[in-house]
Parts: structure tokens; C-alpha cells; sequence
């Protein structure tokens, strides 16, 4: 055991050292208080020098571990007392009764085959008696205004800044999505507050985004139309040139009637 951890010790010191060899996938899940939740580790078959650690909140905090085939739960703490179960054949966590404390983020180092790859879970235990039945609200996507202005960036102006945003929420969280995979994420508890959410895309970006706002219960979706909330600022000015055109021609217009008007009730005057 002294030599399992002495090994997971100097293992988290050379992932801070040399960094993960993929890119850290996330992903939010939300049960309700008393349920069970299985973090997977998408592992086919975990062999003899192989590598699963699990922790939980500070990456020090080892919760369980499969080392050369041997597996172990570090559930002694008080908080997942008899709670966590971990499938040897694939490393996949589970948490049994979950309750409120089990809220956080659970973070998966595996070395399959000589390569690591990193997954985090952002988990959030809700009471039951704390979900509100009432129908999720549907989040609105909008640009944000001051991007065209004067003291904007070169690269501001390539970029098109969106928020997500929905009003009046409690116990629940709002994530951008880039095809399935989260790219930010906020959360409310007890409160009913506002929640906003910002993006940054390019103009030209061709991929599929979308803002999720989701519970234990329900969720609702609002997908990314880039072309109609996304404009350049030499758009922008061009849009507002034909404005004002038009906005003249109509002064004009509107002089000439008055013009004429006033000419026909002179002559009648005579």
C-alpha cells in the first residue's frame, strides 16, 4: 500500500512536470440526492500495466486506483463511507447514494498502453424537494453590441462575441456545447438569480454550437446560428450606411410634400 501511493505521488508530480498528452475532457452531470452515478472511463480492458487513478475536488485527494491489476477504494473518509464501487475490468467509478457533499469534480488519469489520457466530471447532487417541476425556461443566444466599436481590436473584429443567457433560474446549470463536447459551464443553487454565459467564435467557424440549461429533470437547448447573430464590423457599417439612406430619403420625400403643400395653399390664398 506504502508503495502504491509513494508511486501515485510521484506520478501526479511528473503529470505537473511534463502535462497531459491529450486534451482534458469535461463533461457536467446533475442526479438527484440518493441516486447512483457511474463515471466511465471508456476502457475497454484494463491490463496488468495499465494505470486508472481517481480523485476527487484537489488532485491529491486519491478516491480509488487499479495498479497492475490490483484495485482499491480509499473510502475510509466520512463523506463516501461505503459509497464508491470501481469495475475492474474497465476502471469506471461508481458512487452509490449520492448526497449533496458529493458535489464536485471528479477527475480520471488512465495509462492505457503507455498513453494518458485525462477526463473530468463535474458533478452536482440536487435534493429532491429542491427541483422545481416548472417547465425550464428556453435560453436566448444574442451578439454582443459593443463589438463593432471604435476601440474594438483587430482581433476583436475577427471574432463574434455571443452570451447565453436565462432569466429568474435556480438548481440548475448553463454550459456552451461545441458538437457534444462542453466548452464552459455555470451553475445556480438555491438562489433565482439570472445566469449569462459569453462565447467567443470566429466568423467563419462552420461548427455546430449550442447552449444547454439543464436539471436533474429537464433541459432545454438553443442551438449557435453564427450566420444570423454574427456580423463583421464592415457589415455592421454597411448596414447602417443603407439605414441612413434610407432614413434621408424619406426626410426628402417628406420636405418635397411639405413643399408642395405649401406652395399649393399660397396660390389658393391668391
Amino acid at each position: 500500500m506504502i508503495f502504491t501511493l509513494l508511486f501515485t505521488l510521484i506520478f501526479f508530480v511528473l503529470s505537473g512536470v511534463f502535462g497531459a498528452d491529450n486534451r482534458n475532457e469535461i463533461k457536467s452531470i446533475s442526479v438527484m440526492k440518493g441516486d447512483s452515478v457511474t463515471l466511465h472511463t471508456d476502457v475497454t480492458e484494463v491490463q496488468r500495466d495499465d494505470l486508472i487513478l481517481w480523485t476527487f475536488g484537489s488532485q491529491d485527494n486519491l478516491i480509488a486506483e487499479i495498479h497492475k491489476q490490483f484495485m482499491y477504494l480509499f473510502d475510509g473518509k466520512e463523506s463516501f463511507r461505503n459509497s464508491l464501487q470501481m469495475e475492474q475490468k474497465t476502471g469506471s467509478l461508481t458512487v452509490a447514494n449520492m448526497r449533496p457533499e458529493h458535489s464536485g469534480l471528479y477527475q480520471l488519469t488512465a495509462i492505457i498502453r503507455g498513453r494518458t489520457s485525462y477526463k473530468t466530471f463535474n458533478v452536482t447532487v440536487s435534493d429532491n424537494l429542491e427541483i422545481s417541476v416548472t417547465r425550464l425556461p428556453v435560453p436566448v443566444i444574442s451578439s454582443n453590441p459593443s463589438q463593432c466599436s471604435s476601440s474594438s481590436s483587430s482581433l476583436s473584429q475577427q471574432n463574434c462575441s455571443l452570451v447565453c443567457s436565462v432569466l429568474n433560474v435556480s438548481h440548475v446549470t448553463l454550459s456552451w456545447y461545441k458538437g457534444n463536447s462542453l466548452l464552459s459551464s455555470i451553475s445556480v443553487s438555491d438562489l433565482s438569480i439570472s445566469l449569462s454565459l459569453p462565447l467567443e467564435v470566429e466568423y467563419q467557424d462552420k461548427n455546430s454550437y449550442s447552449c444547454v440549461l439543464n436539471n436533474p429533470i429537464s433541459n432545454q437547448t438553443q442551438h449557435l446560428d453564427i450566420s444570423r447573430l454574427c456580423y463583421t464590423c464592415a457589415d455592421s457599417v454597411h448596414c447602417c450606411g443603407s439605414t441612413e439612406a434610407a432614413i434621408r430619403l424619406v426626410v426628402s420625400a417628406l420636405v418635397g410634400v411639405a413643399t408642395v403643400a405649401a406652395v399649393v395653399y399660397d396660390i389658393r390664398s391668391e
